[in-house]
């Protein structure tokens, strides 16, 4: 069993990433397998969810900016598509904006489901002599009492590792309280150096982490990574979400116009002229429904088509 401590920094990082879902999809998926197990102490859970708030703005103030600036380039220097391109950016920016935040909900959940562990009065005690001694995490004058508990709790999960066969991971992006000082961030700290051996590891930030993971769980957690990359399709672009609008409105109308000839043939035929547009545009042959099941499922397109676009749901005004 693969057994992952994962440091909120690092939670935050991947939480972050555009490619967030490479990584969370695999951490779930083999965790629901029994491959994995991810490790979640309530302090972890609370300091994810109390800087969760600031993260996911900074995400939106990032991805507000990027459109703006795209916006404000093809305004001085777009040809004639410019204002074709700035309104199709202002119809992607909430769906980007919502799939980038998606990743901190997911995270949250994976956590809530996570093993949870909770440090004991062992662990408070090893705290407080590392305190006393100022070994690492508390070498440095700031508050790292959290750290040292984090640390504590992963070095007891570590041992329990030693003659078993568990594989433990630490991951964190938190250099300065856990790395070796003005060296190689990916090594830790002289101090917290014992803790890890042939079966635990310290790995350093997102990219550290996913190196690892595709070192111990081989091909498996790579191909997962990719299934979640086939699966994951970009959003429609306007133009697309209005020609199907259009062209459902084009095809719901003619049938209907069809139906109301069929039903009063004397009366001056106003929309010849219509239908004459529209069967040179598609084909006369592929304007009607087979049935009326079929019609009826053109009816549910347009609305949902028109749902995207701001109407009302069953608005089918023609």
């Amino acid at each position: 069993m693969l057994r992952l401590l994962i440091d909120t920094s690092v939670w935050l990082d991947i939480a972050k990433r555009r490619d967030g879902q490479r990584i969370i999809v695999p951490l779930r998926v083999l965790m629901h397998q029994d491959k994995l197990e991810i490790l979640a102490p309530s302090l972890i859970l609370n300091e994810f969810e109390r800087n969760r708030p600031r993260a996911e703005e900074s995400v939106s103030v990032s991805i507000r900016d990027r459109f703006k600036a795209m916006r404000q380039d093809l305004q001085e220097y777009g040809d004639s598509q410019g204002g074709e391109w700035i309104e199709e950016m202002e119809h992607l920016i909430p769906h980007v904006s919502s799939r980038s935040l998606q990743n901190f909900s997911e995270i949250s959940a994976l956590l809530q489901s996570a093993t949870r562990v909770e440090p004991g009065q062992s662990h408070f005690e090893a705290v407080v002599r590392r305190g006393l001694d100022k070994t690492a995490p508390l070498h440095l004058n700031k508050n790292s009492v959290a750290d040292a508990l984090l640390i504590e709790l992963y070095a007891t999960i570590a041992r329990a590792a030693v003659d078993g066969v568990d594989q433990c991971v630490f991951a964190t992006s938190n250099y300065q309280d856990f790395s070796v000082p003005n060296g190689d961030r990916r090594k830790p700290h002289p101090d917290l150096a014992p803790i890890f051996h042939d079966r635990s590891h310290y790995t350093y930030e997102v990219s550290g982490l996913v190196a690892l993971l595709t070192e111990l769980m081989g091909d498996e957690y790579e191909e997962l990574g990719e299934e979640v990359e086939i699966v994951q399709e970009g959003t429609r672009s306007l133009i697309e979400i209005m020609d199907a609008e259009e062209e459902y409105f084009d095809r719901i109308w003619y049938t209907r116009s069809i139906a109301r000839l069929a039903e009063k043939p004397e009366e001056q035929d106003a929309e010849k002229k219509g239908r004459e547009r529209l069967e040179k545009k598609y084909g006369a042959e592929n304007l009607l429904p087979e049935n009326d099941w079929e019609f009826g499922f053109w009816n549910g397109k347009l609305a949902a088509l028109r749902w995207v676009l701001g109407s009302e749901w069953d608005f089918l005004d023609l």
